[in-house]
């Protein structure tokens, strides 16, 4: 079954393996039985807010975009492959990542704003217009699995940002 969690293959997970599957399922948001990846990118909110309330800078937010996404990529390709899984919906870290995608680029300064974002990136995660529908269909790693979403929020920030710019701000 490709979206449990558990190995196909008999073996012993790894201390790697557990830490790629915390941080694959975002605490375990993932292992929610009915729409993950919106509660996954729910689950995203409170530390994008929290992230937003501190000020930190563009750059250093840019910085930990990318190096989660190195992250998610090898823990989701080193996990896929151990299990025979290829995207399998409990990995929510990419739409943790698209989210935080999203809000990096319209940087939301009301809850209209905010509602926006969410609902943006859960329509392009959701209709995966091209260029995610390449990574969703043809890379078929853990790359592929994360990078759609990657796609997704920078779509969908750039959607939200205009809205906001023309019509909220």
């Amino acid at each position: 079954m490709q979206n449990s969690p558990l190995p196909v293959k008999e073996q012993k997970d790894t201390w790697l393996d557990r830490l790629c599957l915390v941080y694959l399922t975002w605490f375990g948001v993932g292992y929610v039985p009915r729409a993950p990846g919106t509660f996954g990118t729910i689950a995203a909110l409170p530390m994008l807010w929290f992230l937003q309330s501190l000020a930190v800078p563009f750059t250093p937010q840019v910085l930990l975009v990318f190096l989660m996404t190195l992250a998610a990529c090898a823990a989701a390709e080193r996990v896929q492959t151990r299990r025979g899984l290829q995207d399998p919906q409990w990995i929510i870290i990419d739409e943790v990542i698209g989210m935080f995608i999203t809000t990096l680029i319209v940087a939301p300064r009301s809850l209209l704003e905010w509602a926006l974002a969410f609902g943006a990136f859960r329509f392009f995660d959701i209709v995966k217009l091209w260029p995610a529908s390449y990574f969703d269909r043809e890379v078929k790693n853990g790359a592929g699995t994360i990078l759609d979403d990657v796609v997704s929020g920078f779509m969908a920030g750039l959607f939200v940002y205009g809205v906001a710019h023309f019509f909220l701000r």
